[in-house]
């Protein structure tokens, strides 16, 4: 692209100021008597115009997703172009004061491009410079997926989950590549749960309506090891009402809250003995109608003992271990009195329907009183399951 803008001239003023002469003049001293010394006085030279073209001349394995930038001081930028090997010019735009051009899309993997700037200065006269340089052939690219996706409404619990394609080996130029913007803003941090994947949440819940918007702009990144980034990913979302469901294996009651206020009390059934709940702070990932519960999934043959392959009408995701909500008609006496499944929380078609029907994945489903173990944070979404000073640590770097 060709960026061309017309020169100024500057001229400069002096103004002149009337005073009382006579008033002013020591006793004795004629007015109009020159000073009997004074400093000659000149002015300074002007500065020299200095470009800065980023990347340099002769420049080798040239990230191409970083922006090319040019950079004038003491003058102003009269035309920029930036062009590829095939002779096609990159776009690219100039700042308002004239000062500093970028390029505004990326660049192509082992290509050559040359920068050509012509500045004038502040004084008069204009340079040109230009660089020559050859981006970066990748010894691997991987690829993104995001959780959420664009245009999802989601719970206040909703991590924002991202899955690269292998390994990342520079995790904190994978951390700059994602941009996250929030309204209004919130603090938050990364944590990695394992090499190929980080989340990102807040000190705290969302707040419902919160917007987030994520650009995940690693294309030409360079992830480290010669790994770079293959394409960007783009994801605006929206954090619907406060859904917070509380499930007590003791009372075998669960409260469900909307916005703080107490919804529903709905008689539930957790894990029997041998095959307790997992307690702690769950976040619904995935929501099912006429669903087959099978428990081979999580290692349990159907032909045995313990083994199940049972449809039902409702079922709520809330982890990878085969922890759900869902309908169990069967089990509706023990529903409010006694636990009795395998570890899902059990209750009615009826309350099953309608706490799906107001619900969104990153809900939050908090398992207390159950008698099993802790849950994972690395199972399903269980991102709160670790403290905010552990999480700020960044996990697995």
């Amino acid at each position: 692209m060709i960026i061309a803008f017309a020169g100024a001239l500057l001229a400069a003023v002096t103004a002149c100021t009337s005073g009382s002469p006579a008033a002013e003049q020591p006793s004795g001293q004629n007015s109009s008597s020159p000073p009997s010394s004074g400093a000659p006085t000149s002015s300074s030279a002007p500065k020299q115009l200095a470009l800065a073209l980023t990347p340099a001349d002769r420049a080798a394995d040239v990230a191409p997703g970083e922006p090319v930038t040019v950079a004038a001081t003491d003058g102003k930028l009269n035309q920029v172009t930036l062009t590829g090997q095939d002779g096609r010019q990159v776009a690219g735009a100039l700042s308002p004061d004239g000062t500093k051009w970028q390029s505004s899309e990326p660049l192509g993997y082992g290509k050559t491009y040359t920068t050509v700037a012509v500045a004038q200065g502040a004084g008069g006269g204009t340079q040109e410079s230009r660089s020559t340089f050859n981006t970066a052939r990748p010894k691997r690219q991987i690829s993104l997926s995001v959780n959420p996706q664009d245009a999802q409404t989601v719970g206040v619990g909703q991590p924002l989950a991202f899955y690269f394609s292998s390994a990342v080996p520079d995790k904190a130029a994978a951390e700059r590549a994602i941009q996250i913007n929030t309204t209004p803003a919130v603090e938050g941090a990364f944590y990695w749960m394992d090499n190929n994947e980080v989340h990102w949440r807040p000190k705290e819940f969302w707040k419902p309506g919160t917007k987030i918007s994520i650009n995940a702009a690693i294309y030409g990144k360079h992830l480290g090891g010669g790994v770079y980034g293959q394409e960007d990913k783009r994801s605006n979302v929206t954090i619907g009402d406060s859904v917070i469901i509380r499930a007590d294996g003791g009372s075998h009651q669960m409260i469900v809250e909307i916005n703080g206020a107490v919804a529903r009390t709905i008689p539930i059934s957790m894990g029997k003995r041998g095959h307790e709940t997992p307690h702690g702070t769950y976040v619904v990932m995935s929501e099912h109608t006429n669903y087959v519960m099978d428990s081979s999934t999580y290692g349990v043959p159907i032909d045995s003992p313990q083994g199940y392959r049972t449809p039902v009408a409702v079922a709520t995701r809330v982890s990878n271990s085969g922890i759900f909500y869902h309908s169990a008609p069967w089990s509706v006496k023990q529903q409010g009195h006694s636990n009795v499944s395998h570890g899902c929380i059990n209750m009615s078609t009826d309350n099953a329907k309608w706490l799906q029907s107001i619900s969104n994945r990153g809900d939050v489903f908090i398992v207390a009183n159950s008698g099993g173990p802790a849950l994972q944070s690395w199972d399903g979404l269980g991102v709160w399951q670790i403290p905010w000073e552990q999480w700020r640590g960044g996990g697995k770097r």
